[in-house]
């Protein structure tokens, strides 16, 4: 089996853009394993693996505040117009 590159989990960060949220974490949750697993190859950038390791980070953290705004925390925190007085 050939051994994921920083290339291949860019790539899967990239893709994990066009996913519905499960989809997305899941694709993001295998890439973030992969780069941690990179960390222990001499021959990889550990710069540049490490900011990937940050980038995977944020994403998953971003889309798990999306989608808990979109199931209904954001519209108790917003309310309609035509709530307010």
């Amino acid at each position: 089996m050939t051994e994921t590159s920083l290339e291949d989990v860019e790539r899967s960060l990239d893709r994990a853009a066009d996913l519905e949220t499960e989809e997305a974490v899941s694709v993001l949750r295998t890439a973030r394993q992969d780069i941690e697993d990179l960390g222990s190859n001499p021959d990889v950038d550990e710069t540049r693996r490490r900011e990937l390791e940050e980038r995977l980070d944020q994403r998953i953290r971003e889309i798990k505040e999306r989608d808990a705004y979109d199931s209904g925390l954001g519209a108790a925190m917003n309310p309609e117009d035509g709530d307010a007085p």
